[in-house]
């Protein structure tokens, strides 16, 4: 088959590998139908997540049709299904607990130590993500192994196309989940740093659930006007100072929730952003976290606080003190995916979720490398990529 590999920073290529086999009596073999670039993929692009090797296989976005089963699944021959980017058993005291990223079972144990090492239990496992995270191959490629079948797969019913349901993958349960953790009320101000897949999903999520005011923080033009299409005010970071347009816009009181949607690597040319940019290619274990310190600092006194962009690292000049002494509530994690996915398919079916707005280009897998590099290096043109392998 073919699938595409990480081969080091910003070197990712479509090679030939061995065709996935049945390895465990739940997994099935999806034959891949479409399989998008997550801007979390632009972090392994970037080469600032440790943990890969060369030669692995990416993505953790795809959903296509199933062609072999274990003698455990659940799943049929021929159904067409979305499949979450976590890995998770479903019977460990965290798949109970519908914690579903924090499986303890999913990422093997020879894969563990180094992740509880860096941060004191060992990560939930996902596909195509680095090797602290399972090294399990992604589905960059024309067929994928997916274990535990029976939990994480959702079927989809006939007559949905698959740009409908794609990000059911990832983005979409992420943007909402975001959201939940932000606890938002009827008549909250919610602010969200990154008008990017998961900041409008977010902005999406905000709006269903309440919010009298989303106000989006970004500099890319064409990702602001996707933003303002859902009703949101929209402030570019490059031309206005954030905080204090902030407090202007809610009468000096700050938004009631904040929103990073953004990650380890924001941009600006912020003094501390730019000391990051400058330990972060010295060392991949740093984060450039002045998103994430500009929320805090911007947050209402009891405010809440949702982390959902990634962090891999440690991150330094962090506001413990603004934390404390505003008493702010912080949230963040992997995405619990399997908890949502139900609920957002009829969502989608029902009109309430637009999930297309966002695909800008659509290109076949031998492309992707093409991709990563636009969807990378143009932000503003490039907001989502899907990959059809075999096209």
């Amino acid at each position: 088959m073919r699938a595409l590999t990480w081969h080091g920073n910003n070197d990712v290529r479509v090679d030939t590998h061995p065709d996935p086999e049945i390895i465990n009596p739940r997994d099935v073999i999806l034959k891949v139908t479409s399989t998008a670039i997550c801007g979390s993929d632009l972090h392994l692009y970037d080469g600032v997540i440790p943990g890969m090797k060369s030669g692995d296989i990416l993505g953790h976005e795809f959903m296509g049709e199933v062609v072999d089963i274990g003698p455990s699944s659940t799943l049929k021959k021929g159904q067409r299904v979305v499949v979450p980017f976590t890995i998770s058993c479903g019977q460990c005291f965290f798949c109970q607990q519908q914690q579903f990223s924090a499986c303890d079972n999913g990422n093997p144990v020879a894969n563990q130590d180094a992740s509880e090492m860096l941060y004191g239990h060992a990560m939930g496992a996902a596909f195509g993500y680095s090797h602290l995270t399972g090294g399990y191959a992604g589905g960059q490629a024309d067929y994928v192994r997916v274990p535990f079948s029976d939990v994480g797969p959702i079927v989809i019913p006939d007559g949905m196309e698959d740009d409908e349901v794609l990000f059911l993958s990832d983005i979409l349960p992420t943007g909402w989940m975001a959201a939940e953790n932000a606890q938002i009320k009827p008549g909250d101000t919610v602010a969200v740093w990154g008008a990017g897949p998961v900041g409008l999903f977010a902005v999406q999520s905000a709006v269903l659930m309440g919010a009298a005011q989303v106000i989006v923080i970004d500099h890319f033009p064409r990702r602001l006007e996707l933003a303002q299409k859902f009703g949101a005010k929209i402030i570019n970071f490059e031309e206005t100072h954030v905080r204090e347009a902030l407090m202007e816009m809610t009468g000096g009181i700050g938004p009631d929730a904040v929103i990073d949607a953004v990650g380890m690597e924001a941009h600006g040319f912020a003094p501390d952003n730019v000391i990051d940019v400058i330990k972060q290619k010295i060392s991949p274990g740093v984060d450039r976290g002045h998103t994430l310190r500009q929320a805090i600092l911007a947050c209402r006194k009891g405010g809440r606080v949702s982390v959902p962009g990634v962090y891999g690292g440690m991150l330094d000049k962090w506001p413990l003190g603004a934390m404390m002494e505003k008493g702010l509530q912080i949230r963040g994690g992997q995405t619990h995916t399997q908890k949502y996915t139900h609920d957002l398919l009829r969502r989608i079916q029902e009109g309430e979720i637009d999930t297309t707005f966002l695909i800008s280009h659509r290109l076949s897998l031998e492309e992707a490398p093409k991709g990563y590099k636009n969807f990378h290096d143009k932000q503003n043109e490039w907001t989502k990529v899907i990959l059809k392998p075999g096209a």
